[in-house]
């Protein structure tokens, strides 16, 4: 029994999934939570509204199993209740109003084990119209001004403005239905106030309609300031200004303050007067203030006074308008006077700071320019008053130097290139001219610190010579350049290419060169290049215009087709004509071949010869051995016929007699242990030396 029921735990806890909750009492699991709004998601303000939050959970056991359950808006917990029975939970809104308007979802908890339901948005339309109110509708001027704005019935975080038309005169955010405020008015009248506010409910807002308008009046309170200026009609400058702030209407002198200023100076202060007295001058403003301030109020009085001029302020002047340094100049300082205030012979003016300069005149000055920019101020004086002109820089301009004169970058003969014309010093902005001998080809005006570049072309190397420079920048003088002096690029042209030794000796193991020759200014750089290969064979750059390329020890190796090509500064490349060379034999190597074929030759010849004799000597031989065996008679009809069958070849038979006491039978063959041998010559042995036996028995010859 017992094993019955562990196998049958055991099959209960691997059935359930992990929601499930198993222990030897009971077992539970959450199969679903709901979230539903009651009466719909959409209502309006003041419906009653219920926030209902169902579970299932299925269970066994007897145990009761305890239920959190928390109702969320938005990320904020908003109920939380615990729960024994499987009664839905209800999270009533009565009389709803706008800020219950979000987003909700509510959660489960038993155990640990949590649910979350679905998020459902209540959204509550409808918001009530605020109510303004002020704690009294007239005051005085600079009073303060109490005023609150309520929202009925409304909850939440709600912002509340308010205004007096369109202008927003406060404004405050609160967690309640009503906000107070204090303001003043600056201006005396009547004003038309009125509030409105705005529920916050993150992330929308609502915004409710307009109160009621207010009206309030603010009167103005009798005391003010008063501004007087003696004298008060036609001052000058110099006349002296008495200036006094009083108060009219004055009830009581508490917290009062008079504040006098002129522009944005002040000029004195107090309670209840203020007297100040001042130099008239017409470079300061003629406005004056008298400002009386009580409490939160301000009142001002103000008036303008207009000062004549006793005289202007003195401009300086140059002349003329552009001077160059150590040139002549004269500055001029003038000014305009009052004539029934001033005579002119009493405005005395000076220049500083302290300068070179002469005075001529009165308000005349003149001298040499300096070397230097300097500024010169006018100072004009009369009647203590004084008066300065604007700074005026005095920048003496710099004659131009003589210019140089150069070319841009390279002149290559026959191709456009520029010439550079620039001095060293010299105010812009500076014109140069181009010269070719005297005659003038063009101007260029430089307003930069930069060359002039002028585009010419030549056709011949001595032209450079001829350019020359002017520059020039006042109407004085214009300097001169010396005559451009730079090096003309000629084009290449007439490329050769040289072999030594000459083709029809070129053999193996010479020492072969290539000499490459142009036309053109050097420095040239040369390529040799053999046909069928694309990178050259050797590469050189020479300061003259020819050079070799050598290849020692030839081999049949070396046969084949030669160019080269040649480039210089001008950038042109040019190309020889193809030469081809074919390496022969080696002289030693034709010697051992003709050696050779000599031997093989003289082999054959003396081989044939000794092949013919020994044939002649088989014949003769066999001759001489018949005739000894015949009669001499058929031995001599017989003698022409074997003489005839040899006619190419003459020889001569010698017949060596036996030696003496020999003796001989008439009957007898004779042996004539003869040698017997054929003359290629043409020579034989006369038959008359012989012996009368040898020569009977002797071939005729044959001619």
């Amino acid at each position: 029994m017992g094993l019955l029921l562990l196998l049958t735990s055991t099959l209960l806890s691997s059935y359930f999934h992990p929601g499930i909750m198993v222990d030897a009492q009971r077992i539970f699991t959450i199969r679903d939570i709901t979230l539903s709004i009651e009466p719909s998601t959409d209502v309006v303000r003041g419906t009653n509204v219920t926030v209902r939050c169902k579970a299932i959970v299925s269970s066994f056991g007897q145990e009761v199993l305890s239920r959190e359950y928390t109702i969320y808006k938005g990320n904020n917990k908003v109920y939380t209740k615990n729960s024994s029975t499987s009664e839905d939970l209800l999270y009533p809104l009565p009389d709803a109003r706008v800020s219950n308007t979000g987003k909700y979802h509510c959660r489960i908890n038993i155990k640990g084990e949590e649910m979350n339901s679905r998020v459902e948005k209540l959204t509550v339309t409808g918001l009530s119209k605020p109510v303004l109110h002020l704690d009294k509708d007239v005051f005085s001027e600079g009073e303060e001004i109490m005023a609150t704005c309520t929202a009925p019935g409304e909850t939440g975080s709600i912002f509340f403005y308010l205004h007096e038309g369109n202008n927003v005169l406060r404004e405050g955010l609160v967690n309640t239905n009503h906000f107070e405020t204090k303001f003043r008015f600056s201006r005396v009248g009547i004003h038309g106030i009125h509030c409105k506010y705005t529920v916050i409910t993150m992330p929308d807002s609502f915004m409710s309609n307009e109160s009621n308008i207010l009206s309030v009046s603010v009167e103005e309170l009798s005391i003010k300031p008063v501004l007087e200026i003696f004298p008060q009609t036609k001052i000058y400058e110099g006349d002296p200004l008495n200036i006094l702030c009083t108060i009219r209407n004055l009830a009581r002198p508490d917290n009062i303050h008079l504040y006098l200023s002129q522009g944005i100076k002040l000029l004195s202060s107090g309670n209840t007067k203020v007297n100040h007295s001042i130099v008239a001058l017409a470079s300061e403003p003629g406005d004056f203030e008298c400002r009386l301030e009580m409490g939160n109020v301000a009142k001002v009085a103000a008036k303008t006074v207009l000062v004549t001029e006793l005289f202007s302020v003195p401009t300086l002047t140059m002349s003329p308008a552009e001077v160059f340094q150590k040139e002549r100049m004269t500055l001029t300082c003038k000014s305009e006077i009052a004539s029934e205030r001033l005579n002119r012979g009493e405005l005395i003016y000076t220049l500083e700071p302290d300068s070179p300069l002469t005075p001529l005149a009165p308000g005349v000055f003149s001298g040499k320019a300096l070397l230097y920019d300097f500024n010169y101020t006018c100072v004009a004086k009369a009647k203590g008053i004084v008066k300065r002109s604007e700074t005026l820089t005095v920048c003496p301009k710099i004659s131009v130097s003589t210019p140089k004169i150069s070319v841009e970058g390279k002149a290559v003969l026959g191709q456009p290139f520029k010439i550079r014309c620039q001095s060293d010093v010299g105010s812009l902005p500076i014109n140069y001219t181009l010269l070719k001998g005297y005659d003038q080809l063009g101007t260029i005006s430089v307003r930069l610190p930069q060359p002039a570049l002028f585009t010419v072309t030549i056709t011949k190397p001595e032209e450079i010579k001829e350019y020359m420079c002017e520059a020039k920048n006042n109407h004085k003088n214009a300097p001169l350049s010396q005559r451009l002096n730079a090096t003309v690029i000629e084009p290449l042209m007439g490329l050769t290419l040289t072999v030594t030794p000459h083709l029809p000796e070129i053999s193996e193991g010479d020492h072969l060169y290539l000499i490459c020759g142009t036309k053109g200014t050097p420095p040239v750089t040369f390529k040799w290049y053999r046909v069928g290969k694309e990178q050259p064979l050797h590469t050189t750059t020479s300061e003259k215009n020819n050079t070799d390329y050598q290849v020692p020890n030839l081999s049949k190796a070396h046969s084949g087709t030669y160019y080269c090509e040649a480039v210089n500064h001008a950038n042109n490349i040019v190309r020889s004509e193809e030469v081809t060379i074919e390496v022969r034999l080696a002289l030693w190597k034709k010697a051992v071949i003709g050696g050779v074929c000599l031997l093989v030759v003289s082999v054959l010849v003396v081989g044939s010869v000794l092949y013919f004799r020994s044939k002649r000597v088989r014949v003769v031989r066999a001759a001489v051995s018949v005739w000894s065996e015949r009669p001499p008679e058929a031995a001599n009809d017989e003698e022409s016929s074997v003489v005839s069958s040899e006619p190419d070849v003459e020889y001569t038979e010698v017949v060596h007699p036996q030696p003496a006491g020999t003796a001989r039978g008439a009957g007898d063959h004779h042996d004539y242990g003869s040698v017997v041998y054929a003359e290629l010559n043409g020579k034989q042995p006369e038959i008359g030396h012989h012996p009368p036996e040898v020569r009977n028995h002797l071939p005729v010859p044959v001619d």
